[in-house]
């Protein structure tokens, strides 16, 4: 493993070695509906970039109802669970594809922007085509051929090759907002290489990078974690340093006003109390 190294931006992506397994079930919510049937097989090695980002700011705990409506899922997995203290270090699992992956940013990035909490958060891979897919057992997204359509591939290439030129702050956001405020298909290479070029990357680098067979060992070794060690089935999942991981699904993208608070309450109830394993709310059935 490389030596450890911060970073001045507050986005950043970090690739770790480890083993996981894999698992195939139908899914349209950003989450496997069978996370636990999944053989455990060795991951990939790959070079971490900062093992160590970190959220650091004072807690503020707010309860509204506003808060509570905005917390539409949680599943909470409570091993380890130590009490909440200042100093916060997550990771967030991710794919560029799931609609509350895309809320979650943007309330992140109200976060930082408010300047009321000091945001630097690890951003991990993880594939819901893996974990969805019906395909047989030995199947990877990141070992399938090529030539094979597999979704979100592409824009987790671009956002590895990004990062081997220092620029995944950059371009991070911009795949989210490309997805899902323009609607735009990040499977297509002229959109992601149209996104590359407003972020600033070099594009004849970028191209050469996703050539490179090499480009989703980070994918393979972050997903294949995040399903051994944390049991990740879905995404945004947010794992902090005491063990505590938890997908969170938000109903709607938060106000900036309430960004700070919507996220006291997560790390409150997710890092912070053991006793709470899961919060799903129901919906009512439509009448049509």
């Amino acid at each position: 493993m490389a030596p450890r190294r911060r970073v001045s931006r507050s986005w950043t992506h970090v690739a770790a070695t480890k083993s996981a397994g894999a698992v195939t079930a139908p899914n349209r919510s950003c989450a496997s509906r069978r996370p636990s049937e999944s053989p455990v097989h060795e991951g990939r090695q790959t070079i971490s970039t900062n093992p160590n980002a970190a959220i650091i700011g004072r807690r503020r705990i707010a309860r509204s109802g506003f808060i509570q409506r905005q917390l539409s899922g949680i599943s909470v997995s409570a091993t380890c669970v130590a009490a909440l203290v200042d100093l916060i270090e997550f990771e967030l699992f991710y794919d560029y594809n799931c609609p509350f992956v895309y809320r979650a940013a943007e309330m992140l990035e109200s976060v930082r922007d408010s300047r009321e909490r000091q945001v630097e958060i690890v951003w991990r891979y993880f594939s819901l085509s893996q974990v969805n897919s019906r395909n047989d057992p030995s199947w990877t997204a990141w070992g399938a051929p090529a030539s094979e359509h597999v979704q979100g591939r592409l824009a987790f290439a671009t956002a590895e090759a990004a990062r081997r030129q220092g620029r995944f702050g950059e371009i991070h956001m911009a795949l989210l907002r490309a997805r899902h405020r323009d609607r735009q298909d990040l499977d297509d290479p002229a959109v992601v290489e149209k996104v590359a070029e407003q972020s600033g990357l070099d594009l004849d680098r970028l191209r050469t990078d996703l050539a490179d067979p090499g480009i989703l060992n980070a994918l393979a070794s972050d997903h294949l974690e995040a399903r051994s060690k944390h049991g990740v089935f879905g995404t945004p999942t947010f794992v902090f340093t005491n063990g505590a991981a938890a997908y969170v699904r938000l109903a709607q993208q938060p106000l900036n006003g309430d960004a700070v608070r919507i996220l006291d309450e997560i790390v409150r109830i997710a890092a912070g109390e053991p006793s709470i394993l899961e919060i799903k709310r129901p919906v009512k059935p439509s009448l049509d």
